[in-house]
């Protein structure tokens, strides 16, 4: 496992740490802690960060255009107004469901959104994998426990994302100017170490970055998934990454506490906390999400 050159970029632990991304055009990254329900603005340009409460859990948020951002929440997605935090329904996801919230989601190239929701208490098959495409939400893949990893090659043509509780990420062939299947889901990374497969991120190059939940790092895959590299993170439970600043260089990677007694998280210092590693990566930025 590699070592690189790491900061904290937020001291402020978050229980559920997930869902950072990154505007360019603001030079502003943003995350979210679920079971809190803080969204996270951290400002690189002065080093601020201010918490919005949310009043809700929410796991994920897109950017519409340089005023309004696409939250995605436990009851539905919202569109929120960046002027004053504003959060207006848009489309429900799962709200006449109590099992179920939100979490992991990524936009496709082509603007189509992929969200996926989970039990609340990681029920066996609770949860499913959506895809907002010219305003219509549908369900693509069900039966998912928990549903992370989305994320697409650079092309478009390709689709990825993961079941942390059977520790299998998948890929599935896509049409490019849709975002959405054109054949099943087929695995390809059958992980048996320590650690879960958990949030990830593809750079320019069509690499997947790969946050391990319990493994305290980041695993590099080729498109095929043959293991290239490990870095470190000074946190048990790496939950995220993103590539941040204006080259997309760097790396932010958000964690959590979830789940950890006392004396898990005193054996963990840097518990909850969010950090920028600076591994001169060759990232690329989010795509907007078109609503229609």
């Amino acid at each position: 496992m590699e070592d690189v050159p790491v900061s904290i970029l937020s001291a402020e632990r978050c229980h559920l740490g997930e869902g950072p991304t990154y505007d360019v055009l603001s030079d502003t990254a943003w995350w979210f802690d679920i079971l809190e329900g803080r969204l996270f603005e951290h400002r690189f340009a002065d080093g601020e960060t201010i918490v919005h409460p949310l009043g809700r859990m929410a796991s994920a948020l897109a950017r519409i255009d340089a005023t309004l951002q696409l939250v995605v929440a436990e009851d539905g997605l919202h569109i929120r107004d960046l002027a004053d935090g504003r959060m207006f329904l848009f489309k429900p996801l799962e709200a006449d469901n109590p099992v179920t919230r939100s979490n992991d989601a990524r936009v496709h190239p082509c603007g189509t959104f992929w969200v996926g929701t989970m039990g609340r208490g990681a029920e066996p098959k609770a949860g499913a994998i959506y895809a907002l495409h010219r305003g219509c939400l549908s369900r693509l893949f069900p039966e998912i426990t928990i549903p992370n990893a989305i994320c697409f090659a650079p092309d478009g043509t390709v689709g990825y994302f993961a079941d942390t509780a059977e520790n299998v990420m998948y890929r599935v062939p896509l049409d490019a100017a849709s975002g959405l299947p054109v054949g099943d889901p087929v695995p390809f990374i059958h992980h048996h170490g320590v650690g879960g497969l958990d949030g990830a991120v593809v750079d320019a190059d069509g690499l997947i970055w790969n946050a391990r939940w319990g493994g305290g790092r980041i695993d590099i895959y080729a498109p095929r998934g043959t293991l290239l590299r490990s870095l470190r993170v000074p946190v048990r439970q790496s939950s995220c990454p993103a590539f941040v600043g204006r080259d997309f260089s760097r790396l932010l990677v958000t964690s959590a506490w979830q789940g950890m007694d006392e004396a898990a998280r005193a054996a963990d210092p840097g518990h909850g906390r969010t950090f920028v590693l600076d591994v001169a990566a060759h990232g690329r930025g989010e795509p907007d999400v078109k609503l229609n």
